[in-house]
């Protein structure tokens, strides 16, 4: 049976837990050879060995290491990512600062590095997992928001220069999925707001989705998986929203 990726390379960053563990496996099962990037190298080769892929142990916000980096992948999934949960005026300005390296300068990099492999080929698929926070803001989030909404941006630039060259790139914007990014968020939520951690649930995370549940990473992943496959050629500059609802308010 021919499968979407067959014969494609795929670079995961994170991935190896979370979505991009999701991601790995989605599009290995598409028939990719997939790499796990991750800064945990023994969890990348755990993950690399059940689907049959490559690890690669990593610093992401080793930027000038990044900056020499060649890619030959043909699908580039931007998913590595961290957050911080704080009032502005206590937020530490070197957390701050190696957000915005993991979130934004790094996806940079990593599509420069990928971006002559794919003008070659006349092929390249690019997702940036970015989120719901790329298109709305909340408190306490300010590094977080400021790297996805700048994201965003990069993604759509992305989308414009590489159209010539048969490379699309585009978003997924989802709102909370269940992973371990989100459950550490809710004790950060929790001391912040003097609430209980399922409270933080009820009446922070899930406040304003009208679809009252976490989103499972395997619904991502599958949503990536379109968007590196042959029907999406025309859908590149894109912000795919998978948020229960929460920008339709």
């Amino acid at each position: 049976m021919t499968t979407t990726l067959d014969g494609r390379r795929a670079l995961v960053t994170g991935g190896a837990s979370g979505i991009g563990l999701a991601c790995a496996r989605r599009l290995a099962a598409e028939g990719a050879d997939v790499t796990v990037a991750d800064l945990n190298g023994a969890a990348a080769s755990r993950v690399a060995d059940e689907i049959g892929g490559a690890a690669w142990e990593v610093d992401l916000t080793d930027t000038a290491a990044l900056a020499e980096v060649a890619l030959d992948c043909d699908v580039l999934v931007n998913n590595a990512g961290v957050q911080h949960v704080a009032p502005i005026e206590e937020f530490p300005p070197d957390r701050f600062r190696t957000m915005l390296v993991l979130m934004l300068e790094t996806p940079f990099l990593l599509v420069r590095a990928a971006l002559p492999h794919m003008y070659r080929q006349g092929f390249g698929r690019i997702v940036n997992i970015s989120s719901v926070h790329g298109l709305r803001a909340s408190p306490y989030k300010s590094a977080y928001v400021a790297a996805k909404h700048g994201l965003e941006g990069l993604s759509k630039v992305v989308a414009l220069e590489g159209a010539a060259h048969g490379v699309t790139s585009n978003c997924v914007n989802p709102a909370y999925v269940r992973t371990p990014l989100v459950t550490a968020q809710l004790a950060d939520q929790a001391a912040t707001h003097g609430l209980t951690e399922a409270e933080v649930l009820d009446k922070v995370l899930l406040e304003p989705v009208a679809v009252k549940r976490l989103i499972e990473p395997a619904e991502v992943a599958e949503l990536v998986a379109l968007l590196c496959g042959p029907a999406s050629a025309s859908l590149t500059g894109s912000s795919l929203v998978l948020d229960g609802g929460w920008t339709a308010h």
